[in-house]
């Protein structure tokens, strides 16, 4: 069987190495995550994951989950596994103390959360869903609903999701058709079908409680007129513990190509009793904190899974034994040489080293900007972080997903014709992998969104905030002769980046198609210029390091890694921008009858 093992040492250099955490010691939540404790809280995480999350991913994608009169029950060891990680804490690590969460940084939450997704992705959605719903309910709930579903959500007793897909709308929310009729006590009777709901149905947590979008009936056409409502399983007693069965219910699992230890539902609601929450038809407003949360998840997915796959695919490199190298054999006494040698073979693994400590940089530093939105004493400091958040959410989900899928192919590539079986693990990695590229908006929907939306928000001051930073850092660090490359390459990046948002602010702007045939190179020509920065941070301190005879060989490691991505990765850039500025006619030139 395939093994993972949780890539502490990795983490710990972009936590205490690049970003040095330690800094904001005398902020609120990172006074409690010294150096020790952030380590330690990493080291058992890792052991949970590798021994006893890893061991089920196989079964839950073999099993499934089965559906039984409404009542859905998860694949072998899924309990028990879940049971272990809620009397761990590890459902609380960052949640609000006054709900009974431990209060530590965003970031070391990420970093297990990475952890969770690489060693069994369907199993973690489950804990991830609730994290979101009880994030969203901490924003928009009243005070009677943070005290009564709060603590039950965060210690993981009761667990959450979200609805909002319909089996005729999707993306196009404003056409959503479950309605809410208020009740005489204050709550509605929600009636309708929810379809794609993950998580709607397990018998893994005492209760579970829906957020469901709905339509008040005379409310506003669109999306003007939706409702978030909290629609518990069981309708809890005033003692807060669950009461009758509400009037809702699985009606079908779906048959996926992935993430089959997942109970992917359709629910449905017929006069279910639920509850406001927040203003009537403000509801989008709050569900998109939820969903914000979940894009980034998704993001994380992206590396979680390209993560698996590298280690599968490096353990098999270096013990298949097929052909010799092109220099000459390297392992004379055995028939063949390891397939690590051919330098085919390498170029799929150093695109995957590239991506997964390129993402997992850029996901941690990500998380970072989450915790000082919060936690810094200076409101500049807070504002940029929070343009951060919010610039980068799509970038992240969308550009994570599609480059973390190509590495989990790559994977399945270097094993060759075992990749193609069960037996070898990675081809559940590429079928749980594809899905990322779908759920939480499509990542065509993601590319609009960064175009159409993040750019010109508050008047472009989080894109050009963002493009300050780059060049404060290439400022500080051009005259570096060991940074040349890396630095270089950052500017160059940078400037395409910056070129092709002009021109979208122009084209687009003149004709609306040339920003939508735009966006996905847009996106990914701005995760591209992320990795850039990323990896220049990294190889700066790692240059750092060899200089000061530091002898541990992950700097050395560092910076080979950096100099392959900018002799190899950044060339994209060109191609990305060209395609950026060739607008949509011929793309919307021809008729549909003409496909």
């Amino acid at each position: 069987m395939p093994q993972y093992r949780a890539p502490l040492r990795d983490q710990s250099f972009v936590i205490n190495d690049v970003l040095n955490v330690q800094q904001y010691s005398n902020l609120p939540s990172f006074s409690e995550a010294s150096e020790d404790i952030v380590s330690a809280v990493l080291e058992e995480g890792g052991k949970f994951c590798e021994n006893v999350l890893h061991p089920l991913n196989s079964v839950g994608d073999q099993e499934g989950c089965r559906l039984s009169n409404g009542e859905v029950t998860v694949p072998t060891g899924f309990k028990d596994a879940y049971k272990q990680m809620t009397e761990g804490g590890w459902t609380a690590l960052s949640a609000d103390p006054t709900y009974g969460g431990q209060g530590l940084p965003a970031y070391l939450n990420l970093a297990f959360n990475e952890m969770v997704t690489s060693a069994n992705m369907a199993f973690g959605m489950y804990p991830g869903l609730t994290g979101g719903a009880a994030h969203a309910l901490t924003i928009g709930g009243s005070d009677a609903q943070k005290q009564l579903y709060l603590p039950k959500m965060i210690s993981g007793e009761w667990s959450g999701t979200m609805n909002l897909t319909e089996p005729h709308c999707g993306t196009d929310l404003g056409m959503l058709r479950t309605k809410a009729v208020p009740n005489d006590d204050g709550s509605y009777a929600i009636t309708g079908q929810k379809i794609w709901i993950s998580a709607g149905e397990h018998d893994m947590s005492g209760n579970i409680i829906h957020l469901v979008l709905a339509r008040i009936e005379g409310a506003p056409a669109g999306v003007k007129g939706i409702s978030l409502f909290v629609v518990p399983k069981f309708i809890p007693h005033e003692n807060g513990e669950p009461g009758k069965r509400n009037d809702l219910i699985c009606g079908g699992l779906e048959e996926k190509m992935g993430i089959h230890g997942n109970a992917t539902c359709v629910m449905n609601y017929d006069g279910a009793t639920g509850w406001l929450v927040g203003e009537e038809n403000k509801g989008l407003k709050t569900m998109f904190i939820m969903m914000n949360e979940a894009r980034l998840g998704v993001g994380l997915q992206g590396l979680g899974l390209a993560e698996t796959a590298y280690q599968y695919s490096l353990a098999f490199a270096k013990d298949r034994i097929q052909g010799r190298s092109l220099t000459g054999p390297k392992n004379p006494d055995d028939a063949a040489d390891p397939i690590i040698v051919h330098p085919d073979v390498r170029r799929m693994l150093m695109n995957q080293k590239v991506f997964v400590e390129g993402a997992r940089a850029l996901t941690l530093w990500t998380a970072l900007q989450g915790d000082l939105e919060h936690r810094a004493d200076d409101p500049a400091v807070r504002e940029k972080a929070g343009d951060y958040m919010a610039l980068l959410t799509p970038v992240i989900k969308g550009y994570l997903t599609d480059k973390g899928y190509d590495c989990v192919s790559e994977g399945l590539q270097v094993h060759g014709g075992s990749g193609f079986t069960r037996e070898w693990g990675v081809e559940q990695l590429l079928r749980d992998a594809r899905i990322t590229l779908i759920y939480e908006g499509t990542n065509g929907i993601q590319a609009l969104d960064l175009v159409g939306r993040k750019l010109a928000m508050s008047g472009m001051r989080p894109i050009n905030s963002f493009f300050a930073e780059l060049d404060g850092f290439i400022a500080e660090n051009e005259g570096d002769a060991d940074l040349k490359a890396s630095v270089e390459g950052l500017k160059a990046t940078k400037q395409k980046l910056q070129k092709a948002t002009n021109w979208l602010v122009a084209k687009g702007l003149e004709n609306f198609d040339n920003a939508g045939a735009a966006s996905t190179d847009y996106l990914h020509l701005f995760g591209l210029t992320c990795f850039a920065y990323m990896w220049a941070k990294m190889a700066k301190v790692a240059n750092a390091k060899v200089k000061a005879g530091d002898s541990d060989p992950i700097y050395k490691s560092k910076l080979v890694t950096a100099k392959y991505f900018v002799e190899r990765w950044l060339p994209m850039a060109d191609t990305h921008l060209a395609r950026v500025e060739s607008g949509a006619e011929t793309l919307m030139a021809l008729d549909a009858e003409a496909f």
